[in-house]
């Protein structure tokens, strides 16, 4: 990103690699806020033309620019999460959060200050249960329990009290545990994953109905852009069905595994194009929840990924 330099002084800016170094940071924080890596980095993007739309003087004189950047960025996001309200409203089907890919694993390329670290708190479950929360829980639960940001840090940042933080990140750490399980081992929910795939591209019906949780949902986003399904499906042989009929829509289509937002995953491919990534929620040996991103605005960080 470029910045622009103060008209009347051509000295270089000592505070440039202090206010950079925030960058991912802030990205991190913005995309579990927003759950749109697209939405984060222009977040991220308005937060610093705020900072250099500033005097020097005035940028000198703010004893913690860190702490400036992050609150700038908080409030920006708690706006966003508002309007987003209405715009998802508006939006044509299910809306399921950006998948991200891991970096290790190819993809467009991805400056380091942009990687968004891959944690218990943005796989796809726990995003999820975070769209069912109030702008102001999300962003008070994510500043506090995952940023460790102190009550009275976050009331500084979302204008309630320290009190009425606390009431909210409570809230919304209850949302989270109702909807939490057993988290299966990543080894295993690999193996599970995998077994789906291989079902899947053999289009098994009986074998994926026995990998899903009788009582599996599956949800898919298009955005309108592609053909999805509108509402959830529900019902471990109806999310197989879907499945089999979403791969017979496509095709010619490449299968492959893949980590998606921390967890294993599968992309499937035309001509060397991610059409479809999927996301799961393996509970014990089923699958409980099953996630397909179809939308291929949402899909921008897969794009470049090649074949191998």
């Amino acid at each position: 990103m470029t910045t622009r330099s103060e008209p009347a002084d051509d000295r270089p800016d000592p505070s440039l690699s202090a206010i950079m170094s925030e960058r991912r940071q802030l990205i991190n924080l913005a995309y579990r806020l927003l759950g749109s890596l697209s939405d984060a980095e222009d977040v991220v993007q308005e937060t610093y033309a705020r900072w250099y739309a500033m005097s020097r003087p005035q940028r000198e004189a703010i004893e913690s620019p860190g702490a400036w950047l992050t609150t700038v960025a908080s409030r920006i996001c708690l706006d966003l999460l508002g309007s987003a309200r209405a715009r998802r409203e508006r939006y044509v089907g299910e809306w399921i959060p950006e998948p991200l890919p891991e970096p290790t694993e190819g993809g467009a390329p991805v400056d380091p200050a942009d990687r968004v670290t891959l944690d218990e708190s943005v796989n796809m479950a726990f995003l999820v249960v975070l769209e069912s929360m109030t702008p102001a829980e999300r962003v008070a639960f994510i500043l506090h329990d995952v940023f460790r940001y102190t009550f009275p840090e976050v009331a500084g940042i979302v204008g309630r009290t320290p009190a009425a933080c606390r009431q909210l990140a409570s809230s919304a750490r209850r949302r989270v545990r109702e909807s939490q399980t057993l988290a299966t081992p990543t080894a295993r929910s690999a193996g599970i994953v995998r077994d789906f795939k291989e079902a899947w591209e053999a289009r098994d019906i009986e074998t994926l109905i026995g990998l899903l949780d009788p009582d599996a949902t599956g949800v898919a986003d298009g955005g309108g852009l592609v053909s999805a399904v509108f509402r959830p499906v529900e019902g471990g042989e109806k999310v197989a069905r879907y499945a089999i009929e979403l791969v017979g829509r496509i095709p010619g289509l490449t299968i492959l595994e893949r980590t998606v937002n921390g967890r294993p995953g599968l992309v499937a491919q035309r001509d060397g194009v991610t059409v479809v990534v999927l996301a799961f929620d393996v509970v014990g040996d089923r699958i409980k929840h099953l996630w397909a991103i179809r939308n291929p605005e949402k899909l921008r960080p897969w794009t470049a990924e090649p074949q191998h």
